[in-house]
């Protein structure tokens, strides 16, 4: 699951912790990935906050046989074993995509007897972990790659459970997924003092992860319900409950493009998934004639001014709110401050949503979650300095619907609906009269 993810995730961390990483074998078909570090306290430091890994190992041999194996581990490591002579070990097999039987499993570690270990053998606790993984492919009577490692370090995948959505008390429908929402923390580099903000709060899934990795995390959103809740809970209800409200600076009701906030660029990073426009057209702060209205009065006081009062919207593409988002990340981002944005695709040419480009963010990384008959992407850009910009960039906006109703102004909300089948093509007016 979320293949495409787990290379750009190693890449986010990297660089944020300003570790030297090179990739040196990597496949989304395959769960291994096998890269180069300084040393295994820049592997411990990689692996700790990811998501989409499980841990790290140091790489003892690797072979498309047990033979080559076996005689790898001996070429790269014979000078070190005297190092784990005596210390307690335990050894784990993983294969993917296959099923050893657990007398196979005890002949394939008794095979590395020659590494001359005499410690203990503890299952709980071991001084060192060695792992056997095995790549299969579907029908083969043999694995197709084998790999020994040393355990070095744990990933931060255990807090799945800790952030599920089934144990979160304040949701709606459009919630993101816990995962989800932590992977696009770890791409935008949410850290320790660092401002992130989600223009599309919601029930606060976002700044929730963001707050979890250290970041003082603030959103908005222009339904209000959203933000002031219901039956008692909201998003500060959220933040307390995973004990992260002291990292949570405030929630407030407005759309991208009515925006309260000074422009400055104060921002770390903006995290967010906007609304696609399907369960409802998109919508923003304004009148549908855009002209401005007569003030109503209620009991002497402006109805404006009033707590219960709903200001007016009119409809928005989708494709308009993404060009309005980069130019926001323009505006308010640090320079290195990041960008991470969900926009939805069709399987479709006609419904295709180009990449946006915006000539103050450099496009870092694009991961597809597909899906039935479309899929979405996560796009994470990074604000570049003043003087890096290229004048002549200019900046790519996607193709924006004519018109005034909801499925006029999204083509995709209305293909969503349509099933996303394939337009008719208009008849040929060949060899008619």
């Amino acid at each position: 699951m979320h293949e495409s993810f787990r290379r750009a995730e190693l890449d986010a961390l990297a660089d944020l912790h300003g570790i030297q990483l090179d990739i040196l074998d990597y496949s989304q078909y395959s769960p291994h990935c096998i890269v180069r570090l300084p040393d295994e306290d820049a592997a411990r430091l990689l692996v700790h906050r990811c998501i989409l890994s499980k841990g790290i190992y140091e790489l003892w041999g690797s072979g498309s046989t047990y033979l080559e194996l076996h005689e790898d581990i001996v070429r790269r490591t014979s000078a070190i074993w005297h190092k784990y002579k005596f210390s307690s070990f335990k050894f784990e097999i993983q294969s993917y995509q296959a099923k050893r039987s657990l007398a196979e499993q005890n002949n394939l570690i008794q095979s590395f007897r020659y590494t001359g270990f005499e410690g203990p053998i503890k299952l709980k606790d071991p001084d060192q972990t060695f792992c056997i993984f095995e790549d299969w492919e579907w029908g083969s009577p043999e694995p197709t790659r084998v790999y020994l490692g040393r355990f070095v370090a744990p990933s931060s995948r255990t807090i799945l459970d800790t952030y599920t959505l089934k144990k979160r008390k304040y949701l709606s429908t459009t919630s993101m997924d816990s995962e989800l929402a932590l992977i696009t923390a770890n791409l935008a580099q949410a850290a320790p003092g660092k401002l992130f903000y989600d223009p599309f709060v919601g029930t606060g899934s976002f700044p929730i992860a963001c707050a979890h990795f250290g970041a003082i995390a603030l959103g908005s959103d222009i339904d209000g319900r959203a933000v002031r809740g219901k039956e008692g809970f909201n998003i500060v209800t959220n933040f307390q409950q995973y004990d992260l409200l002291d990292r949570y600076l405030d929630g407030f009701i407005a759309d991208l493009t009515h925006t309260p906030l000074r422009t400055a660029r104060i921002l770390d990073g903006i995290i967010c998934d906007p609304p696609y426009g399907v369960r409802e057209g998109l919508k923003v702060l304004g009148s549908r004639d855009g002209g401005k209205k007569e003030i109503v009065w209620i009991n002497g006081e402006a109805a404006h001014l009033q707590d219960k009062y709903i200001p007016p919207k009119k409809a928005y593409s989708f494709e308009a709110m993404v060009d309005d988002i980069l130019q926001f990340a323009a505006m308010y981002l640090v320079d290195g401050g990041r960008l991470s944005l969900w926009m939805p695709t069709a399987n479709d040419e006609e419904v295709e949503l180009g990449i946006p480009t915006h000539p103050c963010l450099a496009l870092v990384s694009i991961c597809i979650q597909p899906f039935n008959k479309w899929s979405r992407r996560l796009l994470t850009y990074r604000r570049i300095g003043t003087e890096q910009i290229q004048q002549e960039q200019s900046t790519k906006r996607l193709r924006i619907g004519q018109g005034k109703t909801a499925d006029e102004l999204n083509s995709f909300r209305k293909r969503y609906f349509e099933g996303f089948k394939a337009s008719t093509p208009p008849a040929s007016s060949e060899g008619q009269n």
